[in-house]
């Protein structure tokens, strides 16, 4: 399954020394052997990404865009395949892994305009007979660090805008999902860039993590995890003072008002919850329905969760795959298990899916009953779990809502445009959802506050962190 792959060092591929099994998480055998990266071919990429710094900043912004034009045409010639992979190595459905091989290709047609407009400007001076010129740069290398969980897109959402504004990049794609990636980069050749302007080692921390980090010519770390895994990085980038942007966990808040419309919410928020099985930074984890719909909210929810139709996503007829691993699994069931303990009751799911002797399935899960304090409203939860509580009024639900040291994702279902707007004003979050959690767009900047990360991918925002502004005083 990856013996065309490997390491993609200095435009081509080679072995790397080493190799590591991926495992299916339907079956938890193994899908093949990578044959992944040691430190020493770690180090190789960084001396390749160095060698595609000046070619790749000469080339020029226009240059840059027809590459990038170019690779999206490779990328949507090889969609099939694509989605394949995304749901062989996550087991998400198809039609998911199809529409996010989509925004993978979106975000390279975005960025290849963006790259023609990399504007600088002029500024009066005070000094007789000059004038500031401001321009824009390349920060340098830029290590790239992604997840499991959507591993077309977060690839696309660093490499993209990175090629745009002329950096070269080290690419570290999850070891658990790195097959898509590899496709991405294979896509890579045909834009025509320098070699090494993108390279990918897949591997283990040590290999891969710590030769990037450690590096001085690494000016830019951009990350999609965890917090945790974010609070390290920023720790490590601190040594060599490299430029950092991450988005990190999401425990995003959903509030039902009372003058919503019931149904719309419903059939938008099922789906919305369970897709990628729940695995999702910004799917929403903590519900907050208006005591006067709370019954009916339930029912709906409960009725419509239990048409879910487990099972492996390369059968079209599947609507949720499994969780990621055993220990997601395991971890699934336990913050289920303490909430009950806890005083919730389950309304439906809340258990290791029947039926599969092997996979890591969790049915689709809706508590109620459920109080702030429990695990499954403190903490992402990052599953199949809807934990559903009850509220009386706006002010009570925003202060809720916002009661947490996350900020990436907030929704609210609402038919008063005046109230929206409080909403949105109120809510701790850098990404708002009215009556829609459609977010993920390559033209809109995507990213959180506090603990949920800093900085933007999509949008124009999301080349800035990836160009540093210079400044002339020109004197005649």
């Amino acid at each position: 399954m990856y013996s065309n792959f490997g390491c993609f060092i200095g435009g081509s591929w080679r072995a790397g020394s080493a190799p590591f099994e991926v495992a299916s998480p339907v079956t938890e055998k193994a899908l093949g052997t990578v044959a992944g990266a040691a430190a020493d071919d770690t180090r190789a990429a960084l001396e390749a990404a160095a060698g595609a710094l000046a070619p790749l900043r000469e080339m020029g912004g226009f240059a840059r865009a027809d590459a990038l034009h170019r690779i999206a045409d490779a990328m949507i010639a090889r969609a099939d395949e694509a989605q394949r992979m995304i749901s062989t190595e996550t087991g998400k459905p198809l039609a998911q892994s199809g529409r996010e091989w989509g925004l993978a290709c979106d975000q390279f047609r975005w960025y290849a305009e963006e790259a023609r407009r990399i504007y600088g400007r002029i500024v009066p001076s005070r000094v007789p007979g000059g004038r500031f010129e401001i321009t824009r740069e390349p920060v340098g290398i830029v290590g790239a660090f992604t997840a499991w969980n959507f591993p077309a897109a977060l690839p696309a959402r660093k490499l993209a805008p990175a090629l745009a504004a002329g950096c070269p990049v080290v690419l570290r794609p999850s070891s658990q999902t790195p097959g898509v990636a590899m496709i991405m980069v294979d896509c890579i050749r045909a834009g025509g860039l320098p070699d090494g302007a993108v390279n990918l080692v897949a591997g283990s921390t040590s290999d891969t993590y710590g030769p990037i980090m450690a590096d001085t010519r690494v000016r830019k770390v951009s990350l999609t995890g965890s917090t945790r895994v974010g609070q390290q990085m920023i720790r490590d980038a601190a040594e060599t003072v490299k430029k950092v942007s991450m988005e990190l966990g999401g425990n995003a808040p959903f509030i039902l008002f009372d003058d919503a419309d019931l149904e719309a919410a419903l059939d938008a928020t099922v789906p919305t919850k369970f897709a990628n099985c729940g695995q999702v930074c910004v799917t929403p984890d903590r519900f907050f329905i208006h005591e006067s719909l709370h019954d009916a909210f339930v029912d709906g929810f409960v009725a419509r969760a239990e048409k879910i139709r487990l099972g492996d996503g390369l059968d079209e007829s599947v609507t949720m795959g499994p969780l990621i691993n055993g220990g997601r699994l395991d971890e699934i069931d336990s913050i289920v298990q303490d909430a009950v303990r806890s005083g919730a009751e389950v309304a439906t799911g809340g258990k290791r899916a029947s039926g599969f002797n092997e996979g890591h399935f969790y049915e689709p899960t809706v508590l109620t009953g459920v109080t702030d304090d429990m695990r499954v409203h403190a903490e992402e939860n990052f599953g199949p779990i809807a934990a559903i509580t009850s509220f009386r009024d706006e002010d009570e639900a925003l202060a809720r809502a916002n009661a947490s040291d996350m900020g990436l994702s907030a929704y609210a279902f609402t038919a008063n445009p005046d109230r929206a707007r409080r909403v949105v004003s109120s809510l701790k979050a850098g990404m708002v959802g009215i009556n829609s959690f459609a977010l993920a767009a390559s033209e809109a900047p995507f990213g959180g506050t506090n603990h949920s990360g800093m900085g933007r991918e999509g949008g124009p925002e999301g080349i800035e962190d990836y160009l540093d502004t210079k400044l002339a005083q020109i004197v005649f």
